[in-house]
């Protein structure tokens, strides 16, 4: 019975990195600019891989026919979504920091530029 629970939250995690996926791309698409398309792109990798992975592994969990293997096929994915998580947030704000600071990607449409007060510059730019 437990291996039924964890397959069918394994497989709703899964769905849920779909649904997570789909809106991350519908994003890309549609996002006005750099900096909103990248948070699009980490709903992508943090809903979508990530989610996912922590589906897969309840589902190697619960599959018992795996036999031993289904454990290291579970701490495999639980580690790496670990990691994903943790990585795709840093390097997300460092493309954004980097983006930010070389002027390399147009700020406009922006409502409140938070580093332009830390840096001195104060203004808040109208859209």
């Amino acid at each position: 019975m437990i291996d039924l629970i964890l397959i069918v939250l394994g497989l709703i995690l899964v769905i849920i990195g779909v649904f997570c996926d789909f809106v991350g791309a519908i994003g890309l698409i549609r996002l006005p600019n750099f900096f909103t398309r990248l948070h699009a792109a980490t709903v992508g990798a943090i809903g979508g891989a990530v989610i996912p992975m922590l589906g897969a592994a309840l589902i190697a969990l619960g599959y018992e026919p795996l036999g031993e293997t289904r454990f290291i096929l579970a701490g495999v994915a639980f580690t790496t979504s670990l990691i994903t998580m943790v990585l795709a947030q840093a390097g997300s704000h460092a493309l954004a920091r980097a983006a930010y600071r070389a002027r390399a990607a147009p700020l406009q449409p922006i409502i409140y530029d938070a580093l332009s007060e830390k840096n001195g510059k104060g203004e808040k730019q109208s859209t």
